[in-house]
């Protein structure tokens, strides 16, 4: 069979597939059996793209499939938006792009210019200017930065700031400290990194029981949760396996 054909009805009986599935008209597996490529077209462009411009998961994947295809497009963009308009939004928004790329330097330039006048101790600019500092091996200015964050704005709330923040405390040499942060943070953090960074502290203090629990959790966390949560984690689970294994070997 040409593979022309072939590719023509495995498109049909997938546009007549989500027909079915979906409730639409049964009128268009007639004109998608009529019509081939041309109705495929058709049915993907009035039926299938506004649902998938609905669909949250399906918006993900599709700038997912567009920063692969054009990895610098949202930094360009918010480049071109600070541009045109200098405002303290743009700045962060360019801060975190930088960010995500790991240009540290760049982010932390960014977010040190908007932290002007009444944003000055804006927590989210601080929070920026933190991870920024981090990601360049300061985790003494980070922390210093956090703790300025912490008193300017008592009520502000963040998972990843205080992951940071325990981080930072941890790279200070407080274990003790550190450890405190990290037990008040893992029972809400969305995700499994702060967790496994607990275990391998509990591990290195030589609470090896303790850290064998945080592991366990992990994994048992892991088995029960949807797909997309475990691609999601896939490299803090893969890690608390191989610990695990290294603090119960076999046998």
């Amino acid at each position: 069979m040409s593979p022309i054909i072939l590719l023509s009805l495995l498109l049909q009986i997938a546009c007549c597939v989500h027909v079915v599935r979906t409730g639409r008209p049964l009128y268009w597996i007639f004109i998608i059996l009529v019509f081939s490529y041309l109705a495929v077209l058709i049915y993907f462009i009035a039926e299938v793209l506004p649902g998938l411009r609905n669909n949250p998961a399906a918006r993900r994947g599709l700038r997912q499939v567009r920063d692969q295809i054009d990895p610098q497009r949202r930094k360009r963009e918010a480049d071109q938006r600070l541009r045109v308009s200098d405002t303290v939004d743009n700045r962060r928004h360019l801060g975190d792009e930088h960010l995500a790329r790991g240009e540290y330097a760049e982010a932390a330039a960014q977010f040190e210019s908007a932290m002007r006048g009444i944003h000055r101790e804006d927590p989210e600019l601080m929070l920026g200017l933190a991870k920024a500092q981090y990601g360049l091996g300061q985790a003494a200015k980070s922390k210093q930065t956090l703790d300025a964050l912490i008193a300017a704005n008592p009520s502000f709330r963040s998972h990843e700031g205080h992951l940071l923040y325990a981080r930072t405390v941890e790279d200070s040499g407080d274990i003790d400290a550190a450890l405190h942060e990290y037990d008040a943070l893992v029972g809400g953090y969305p995700g499994e990194e702060a967790r496994l960074r607990y275990a391998l502290l509990l591990k290195r203090k030589g609470r090896d029981g303790d850290a064998v629990v945080q592991l366990r959790s992990i994994l048992d966390r892991a088995e029960t949760s949807p797909r997309y949560y475990q691609q999601a984690q896939r490299a803090w689970i893969d890690a608390a396996r191989k610990e695990l294994r290294l603090l119960e070997p076999a046998g």
